[in-house]
């Protein structure tokens, strides 16, 4: 019995081993996928006696892998590390060091608020697979997020068991009416519904056959779904809250999910304006985050441009988005001929705070990355932007991401990276230190 012997550690709820149970069947109909004719045959010889063995045999067998792989996890909390042990034939021992924590998020899915539940999501640093616990109790999910927050800070262990979570202050709250409001006024979701309309009925009438056309038309009314439907489950109810373990996201209708924006981690900042979007005053905000901290990268799915710019003031201090919109000079006449449609669209500017880049004519962004949180600067020119005398600029942050001046003159592109390394080098002298809860 030592193969089963418990680990030592804490327990996961009991509800878990249900969720887990699914491994096993879910293996059964990737199998059948992988060959449903043979599958289908399969089916369609079994008799009602042997379709009940089969189910006699597989329930009991899915309970227990999910029982006894509920039984082999086990966390552990030290002074320095965060222990996950799992697996039952093959043990597998995470080891996630406290000072390496980026963020930690509450995920509660339907059914898991149900049952009262709740799983974490870890970020840490160097690594791009989140770890997760799943289940928790809510309420021990949230004091266990709690006390690794505060032990990531430098709390001492007594102390970070009894912080508790950090109060919260409310800036934001997305309205439903606003939500849907905006959703219909993206042009991407009518183009994907009459793509999912037209192309599957000019195949049916150019081929005479239902399959070719439902096969078509499958994928593009999922695509409606993830661009409308999907959407407004992800982003309904969205509320932006301060607290000082830094901005907290929570979102979503039937999966209701907690993240947070640690403070000084946010790199860069994407401020998109749809055309349908601009008469209203409205835009969406989206961040990059170093270590993957907001799942999804997005800070606001849409706010009025006042309420953005409050939000952006705490987010990133100093940092004013009008500002660096004033800032922008548009491309040369001559870039006409290197984009001929949206060369307008293109500008670039800087702020003593932020390097600013936009594009787009029906869809606007602008983007923003802060002097200190560029990584690297650089000049790219293709053969044809050399013909006319033009080159990108790129700036590369600490989120593994680039924004680029697009087709600028040569000399300024030159003077533009030359100017950009300085003002990176001031910026980051200058920068506060990122901490947690201070």
């Amino acid at each position: 019995m030592a193969l089963l012997q418990r680990p030592e550690g804490r327990r996961l709820h009991p509800v878990t081993p249900w969720r887990r149970a699914w491994a096993p069947l879910a293996a059964l109909f990737a199998f059948a996928a992988q060959d449903p004719e043979r599958a289908r045959q399969g089916v369609e010889s079994l008799t009602a006696g042997r379709l009940l063995a089969v189910l006699a045999l597989l329930l009991p067998a899915a309970a227990a892998y999910g029982f006894l792989s509920w039984w082999m996890t086990s966390y552990t909390v030290t002074e320095t590390e965060l222990r996950i042990r799992t697996g039952l034939l093959f043990r597998r021992v995470a080891h996630i060091r406290l000072d390496r924590l980026q963020a930690i998020d509450v995920g509660r899915p339907l059914l898991a608020r149900v049952v009262g539940v709740a799983k974490l999501k870890l970020d840490v640093v160097g690594t791009d697979k989140k770890d997760e616990l799943a289940f928790l109790g809510e309420r021990d999910a949230v004091a266990l997020r709690a006390e690794l927050l505060a032990r990531a800070a430098g709390m001492a262990p007594e102390a970070a068991a009894e912080v508790g979570e950090a109060p919260s202050r409310e800036l934001v709250r997305v309205g439903t009416r606003m939500l849907v409001v905006s959703l219909l006024l993206l042009g991407s979701v009518w183009g994907t519904l009459a793509a999912a309309v037209a192309v599957p009925a000019l195949i049916w009438w150019t081929s005479g056959s239902l399959w070719p056309a439902l096969a078509v038309a499958v994928p593009l009314l999922s695509g409606v779904g993830r661009s409308g439907v999907g959407r407004f489950l992800t982003e309904f109810d969205w509320v932006v809250a301060e607290s000082p373990d830094g901005m907290r996201l929570d979102h979503g209708l039937l999966d209701r999910a907690h993240a947070t924006v640690p403070p000084g981690r946010v790199q860069a900042v994407r401020i998109v304006e749809p055309w349908l979007w601009r008469r209203r005053g409205w835009v969406r905000v989206e961040l990059d985050v170093a270590a993957g901290g907001n799942e999804g990268g997005l800070l606001l799915p849409v706010a009025t441009r006042e309420t953005a710019r409050g939000v952006l003031e705490r987010v990133l201090p100093g940092v004013d988005p009008d500002e660096a919109a004033a800032s922008l000079v548009p491309v040369p006449r001559r870039a006409r001929w290197v984009v001929p449609l949206w060369w307008r669209g293109y500008g670039h500017g800087v702020t003593h705070t932020v390097f600013a880049s936009r594009k787009g004519l029906l869809c606007r962004t602008l983007s923003l990355v802060p002097h200190a949180k560029v990584q690297s600067v650089r000049l790219t020119q293709g053969p044809w932007e050399r013909a006319f005398g033009l080159a990108d600029v790129h700036v590369d942050h600490g989120a593994n991401g680039t924004v680029a001046a697009r087709l600028r003159a040569v000399e300024e592109a030159r003077a533009a990276v030359a100017a950009q390394a300085g003002r990176s080098r001031t910026g980051r002298h200058r920068a506060r230190p990122e901490r947690w809860l201070t």
